[in-house]
């Protein structure tokens, strides 16, 4: 005689390789440290491990239980009792004839979606035994209701799948889940990739509820229901698909970055990895979106409110320069086709500081390279900048056109004489300052000792 143990918290146990071709199985639950079998029923013995909290040591899901009785084989020589309850709980048990024979107890006639106490000495034993054919899941159809938003889909099944209810020892109802499946295909980001890829997506039920929210899918797809896991176990599931649902949900993902210039002389106040800084500042910003965006725009504001929008752009992709001191907000939103589901990004805060702008009176070209060797500036937010330098007659021999710019101490190539120059600057700064500053350079030449010793000698 053949013995089958399904234990639904098993893993590693092969659905597949069950055979379904048995018309009468007797389940012996010795794998799953059981303590009754069951004989008559025509599938397996679905076994399941119920929360401590109920109080019950198994609960056993039967295809149906006509015909079906139940053995309870003893630890002694003491005779065996049998009880049963409903949704009252323990307290109200009744017991019920059953017959022994050596150490082999029987219930003949085993009544579904009760609980049973098997009274052993002084040893009990608390099972809820569930009757599948009570509850059968049945799918027709699945239809798309009109009712579906931005944010979920709403599908109105014909079927029968209600929810599978049992009681503890006192009284209190549980619900045994059902997992019934809802798949359908949506997209997700792929940040290595740096795009949407379809992606199956699977919402578990405990049981069949109308209509049925699921989160919306981000593509056009079907939904297909599926279930349960008992008749999944028992080689019966059955399924039923929508029609194809045309997507009006809206997502995407952002991106502002920001290009980096490493100048000696620029003073960014630490700014770090925050956006702005010194300006003029350049920052790319980037969206890409799902399929149903069809209207895209880069938003510019004064306010984290967007209030007062200063300028918009209709491209995925904007690079901008910030030229001016204070704060600018920034998002990017998109919205599909009937513009009833829109999506905002996150704001981006780019930060502008005042001007300044500093210079040096002296320096020393061609001594120790990398040291005070160039003259330069000390700035920041400088948006404009001219600076001219003259010798001691008024000759030009340098020309500056950016901030970021230094002079070597070389006109036509060659290094001129150390003494005083004279510089004449002309700037505007973020902040709409003005500079206009002239001053001395001078120029400081420095022997290397080392070089005339090593010639000395």
């Amino acid at each position: 005689m053949d013995y089958i143990c399904i234990n639904t918290y098993n893993p590693m146990f092969s659905i597949h390789k069950c055979l379904f071709l048995i018309l009468t199985v007797i389940t012996s639950c010795i794998y799953c440290n059981a303590a009754v079998s069951f004989t008559g029923n025509t599938r397996p013995v679905i076994t399941e491990r119920p929360p401590a909290s109920t109080g019950l040591d198994d609960l056993y899901v039967l295809y149906e239980t006509n015909r079906v009785s139940v053995q309870y084989t003893s630890s002694g020589s003491s005779p065996v009792k049998w009880y049963r309850f409903s949704s009252l709980g323990g307290g109200y048990a009744e017991e019920v004839p059953s017959s022994q024979e050596g150490q082999i107890s029987t219930l003949s006639y085993l009544q579904g979606n009760m609980g049973y106490i098997v009274e052993d000495g002084s040893y009990r034993y608390y099972f809820w035994v569930v009757s599948y054919s009570s509850y059968r899941l049945y799918l027709s159809s699945l239809t798309i209701s009109p009712d579906s938003d931005c944010a979920s889909t709403v599908l109105i099944p014909s079927s029968s799948g209600e929810k599978i209810v049992y009681y503890s020892i006192n009284g209190a109802p549980q619900t045994l889940s059902r997992d019934i499946e809802l798949s359908y295909n949506t997209l997700v980001w792929d940040a290595e990739m740096s795009l949407f890829r379809q992606k199956e997506n699977v919402v578990s039920y405990p049981y069949i509820s109308s209509p049925i929210h699921a989160p919306a899918p981000l593509c056009n797809t079907e939904f297909t229901l599926t279930g349960d896991r008992f008749l999944q176990i028992w080689g019966e599931e059955v399924s039923v698909t929508s029609n194809i649902y045309e997507s009006i949900a809206v997502s995407a993902e952002t991106s502002a970055v920001q290009t980096v210039r490493e100048y000696d002389n620029e003073k960014n106040d630490g700014n770090g990895s925050a956006l702005g800084g010194s300006a003029p500042c350049e920052i790319e910003f980037s969206a890409t979106t799902t399929d149903a965006a069809i209207y895209r725009e880069w938003q510019f504001s004064t306010d984290p409110d967007f209030v007062n929008l200063t300028d918009r752009y209709n491209d995925a992709d904007v690079t901008y320069t910030f030229r001016n001191q204070g704060t600018t907000y920034v998002r990017f939103m998109a919205s599909n086709a009937y513009g009833l589901c829109d999506w905002y990004s996150e704001t981006y805060q780019i930060n502008i500081g005042e001007s300044a702008l500093e210079c040096p009176n002296a320096f020393s070209p061609g001594s120790t390279e990398g040291i005070n060797d160039e003259w330069k500036v000390s700035y920041k937010s400088i948006i404009s900048f001219e600076c001219q330098i003259f010798n001691r007659w008024g000759q030009k021999i340098a020309e500056l056109t950016d901030p970021s710019q230094g002079w070597d101490g070389r006109y036509h190539g060659k290094l001129v004489p150390a003494g005083v120059y004279y510089y004449v600057i002309r700037a505007i700064g973020s902040d709409g300052k003005e500079y206009k500053l002239n001053g001395d350079i001078n120029i400081i030449n420095f022997k290397d000792n080392r070089r005339t010793t090593s010639q000395s000698r």
